[in-house]
């Protein structure tokens, strides 16, 4: 198992959703967390309430596509906490992607949030890790990263992004002693999912999904899921040959 000698953690798309539920978890639990995001004004109120159930949380403004914000949050949090045990990089959205309004504005905007947004992290967060020979990286993707799923063209791509980028550096972090691992939640009532015009097989409840989020940090699995029913749905399709994965997927399409 892990451990976690300073219990500190720094938690990106900490304002809202699962990111700022696991953050209050981890507050009840003993840990210093530095919460991340765009919104000052949020990550104050989230401060201010984990305050009220005697926890601590620093609030750190941060755009994750700006390299120069993190690098400010970084300096923030590492003054005041000294070090970092976690990083949970969690921030991320979603945009629907159809054919008929295909476009690549689209696939740039979370391409340079998911994906690029959580790769400057990594680039802030392993010079540290790497020298120190210790700390944990718990990389937020999701099941839509295991097979292509209708509407999900462009969050889908950048998910199986991070799952294939934290499969490649294990073994290297392994020999330095940086622990990463790759976190796939299923639907997760978020607002976020909020907007979604379509059924979601297995939808669990925020506080479900983020102590979920939190036992998995806490282990030393390297691929974390959850649901179990949305892991299972999911992986299977990515190994069912494509005519099949894709007479499945189809009924996944939302209704015009």
């Amino acid at each position: 198992m892990p451990t976690f000698p300073n219990k500190t953690a720094w938690i990106t798309g900490a304002s809202s959703g699962i990111g700022r539920a696991l953050s209050l978890i981890m507050a009840r639990n003993g840990w210093r967390v530095a919460a991340s995001a765009r919104s000052e004004d949020d990550l104050d109120a989230l401060s201010r309430e984990a305050e009220d159930l005697k926890g601590e949380i620093l609030a750190v403004p941060c755009d994750i596509t700006d390299r120069d914000s993190i690098a400010a949050a970084m300096q923030k949090t590492r003054g005041v906490f000294h070090s970092i045990d976690v990083a949970v990089l969690n921030a991320g959205t979603h945009k629907p992607v159809r054919a008929k309004s295909f476009s690549a504005d689209d696939f740039r905007l979370l391409t340079d949030i998911n994906l690029m947004g959580t790769v400057n992290c990594i680039e802030a967060l392993l010079p540290t890790m790497m020298r120190d020979g210790r700390g944990k990286i718990s990389v937020v993707a999701s099941v839509a990263g295991y097979r292509g799923l209708p509407t999900s063209a462009a969050y889908g791509m950048t998910k199986a992004g991070l799952i294939n980028m934290c499969e490649a550096l294990k073994p290297e972090l392994d020999e330095a002693g940086v622990d990463i691992q790759v976190i796939c939640p299923g639907f997760v009532k978020t607002p976020l999912t909020d907007k979604n015009e379509f059924d979601m097989p297995f939808l669990m409840e925020l506080e479900d999904g983020a102590q979920a989020m939190y036992k998995g940090i806490c282990s030393d699995t390297f691929h974390v899921t959850f649901p179990w029913q949305m892991a299972l749905l999911t992986k299977t399709l990515g190994i069912l040959p494509s005519p099949i994965a894709l007479a499945v997927t189809k009924n996944f399409m939302p209704d015009d």
